[in-house]
């Protein structure tokens, strides 16, 4: 026997093992898959930046050499001069260009000329102008013009290059060149920024879910393994209890016969919240399978109010039944639905502070049959309806201190009803007492 008992064990880790490294390799595959997206996402976000940056410096010399050149254009008309053949607008560097005319410049005219054009084309970035004279091979005049209006101005370099394959020409620089286009581009970089912080607070969210992850299966893997441990010294101690009971030394002393009575019950109570926690794993793990057979509901619920009758009548309480003449059949696994209904009047009689009034009725509505369980008890809160299916939630029970569990047994009984595709619903009133629904369609209506 304990060979077998150690055979059963070792098959429950193995398997319990393989399903947490099912469920590990599961969770590596979504991190994977997960920081492939994320790092496709901001190569992505990379590229089109740059794209875009690309996009406006080419942008920005077009629109400076378009308007650089209309301006060499009014200079020559102003002047009367023809403007050279080649080599009229060259860029020097990425914020500093050159222009060439067959002329002497008026500083002047040209400034009037560059700001003028400059705000027809909307370009409002601060510029510096400097004209170069070839009789002192020196520059006659510069200045810094602020189109922007910003009142952080940066100062004139007042240091210009000379250029020797030009006579006559002037120069225009914009030292603000680079905040212009981050500017310009103000909205791409939000948007991007807002991906980056969507990015990391994804990551984030993953890491936390994966740490609670990893706390849930420990939790898990903890309660199955006591749970499972537990039954072994149930067994022992049912074993014992029984051969107490049935020894005739024990029978004719009436205080050894009452302790030996008190470890039965004991021992079954702590057996029946173990396979209460054994039936909450296998749900959520969708390891039981629902064995449905017909139920004349009738006598089946007569027989569960006999098992319940005497526990509530020792505590001066009364259980009675509505229930109709004409046979009614619903399709259930039998077991579960006997531990949904002993369930509801474990609660109705647990949470109750005078003398337990439960009523169970069975009524034919349509082609459903809806089963009710009333009770007096202290009843529930509105606030409390919204979680009362929660798994391991307990109502306040006020001046009632009895009441003990694990709060598992509506999580049961909600999960048990939606396997079976019934639908179970609670109407409550504080202090004055809870009334529990289920819905279940007849089976003769589904032939």
């Amino acid at each position: 026997m304990y060979f077998e008992a150690s055979i059963s064990a070792y098959s429950l880790t193995y398997c319990r093992t393989n399903k947490i490294l099912k469920t590990i390799n599961s969770i590596r595959i979504i991190l994977i898959l997960g920081t492939c997206a994320i790092v496709g996402l901001l190569v992505f976000q990379g590229f089109w930046l740059i794209r875009s940056w690309d996009l406006k410096e080419e942008e920005f010399h077009h629109n400076v050499s378009k308007v650089l050149y209309t301006v060499a254009e009014n200079i020559a008309i102003h002047n009367k001069t023809e403007l050279p053949k080649s080599r009229l607008i060259k860029r020097r560097s990425s914020n500093y260009y050159s222009v060439n005319i067959n002329s002497a410049i008026d500083a002047n005219v040209l400034e009037d000329f560059l700001v003028r054009e400059f705000t027809q084309a909307s370009m409002t970035t601060d510029f510096e102008y400097a004209v170069y004279d070839c009789a002192n091979d020196e520059y006659l005049y510069s200045n810094y013009c602020n189109l922007s209006e910003r009142t952080d101005q940066e100062s004139m370099s007042g240091n210009h290059p000379k250029f020797d394959d030009l006579i006559y020409y002037f120069v225009v620089k914009f030292p603000s060149r680079s905040s212009f286009l981050i500017n310009d581009l103000r909205t791409p970089i939000l948007f991007s920024i807002l991906s980056i912080l969507s990015m990391i607070s994804f990551m984030y969210a993953l890491w936390v879910i994966l740490r609670q992850q990893q706390t849930t299966d420990l939790q898990k893997d903890f309660i199955n393994n006591m749970t499972h441990e537990f039954k072994t010294p149930i067994s022992s101690i049912k074993l014992a209890s029984d051969y107490l009971m049935k020894d005739d030394k024990i029978k004719s002393d009436q205080r050894l016969s009452k302790y030996a009575d008190i470890i039965k019950q004991q021992n079954v109570r702590l057996n029946e919240q173990v396979e209460k926690v054994l039936n909450i794993a296998r749900l959520e793990k969708d390891q039981f399978k629902l064995n449905l057979d017909q139920v004349y509901l009738q006598p089946f619920i007569e027989k569960i109010t006999e098992q319940e009758k005497l526990k509530i009548e020792e505590n001066e309480g009364k259980i009675s039944l509505e229930l109709q003449d004409a046979p009614l059949y619903i399709k259930a696994d039998k077991l579960h639905l006997t531990n949904v209904i002993s369930n509801i009047i474990d609660n109705a009689f647990k949470y109750c502070i005078q003398n337990p009034l439960i009523t169970i009725s069975l009524e034919q509505k349509s082609k459903n049959i809806q089963l009710q369980i009333r009770d007096n008890g202290i009843g529930i809160s509105k606030e409390d309806q919204k979680k009362i299916f929660n798994k391991f939630y307990r109502i306040s029970t006020g001046n009632v201190h009895n009441v003990k569990g694990f709060g598992l047994g509506l999580f049961y009984v909600k999960n048990i009803c939606d396997a079976h595709g019934w639908d179970i619903s609670i109407a409550s009133e504080k202090n004055i007492g809870t009334t529990v629904q289920i819905i279940m369609p007849n089976s003769e209506s589904q032939l």
